[in-house]
């Protein structure tokens, strides 16, 4: 809730700020939930979740708080903040 009501006050979409340490791996299904519990076995990956799935849709969309669904844009221009 944080990030996000920062990002709310500054105009930032969270979606497209660097998230360093993060990682998202594309899985096939047959093995998400294995895939899942190996991540789950170390301390790093403790919050691993499954948070997604690939259709045939070219769009890239994402579930909301309020039970909508929004597409998500490829990101125009510089992304601010740049540190690396």
């Amino acid at each position: 809730e944080s990030v996000k009501s920062a990002c709310d006050l500054m105009g930032f979409d969270f979606l497209h700020l660097a998230n360093e340490g993060k990682l998202i791996a594309v899985v096939d299904r047959k093995y998400a939930e294995e895939a899942l519990e190996i991540m789950k076995s170390d301390k790093y990956g403790k919050n691993a979740a499954i948070i997604g799935e690939v259709n045939d849709s070219k769009l890239v969309t994402i579930n909301t708080v309020y039970g909508t669904s929004r597409i998500i844009d490829r990101p125009i221009g510089e992304l601010l903040p740049r540190i690396c």
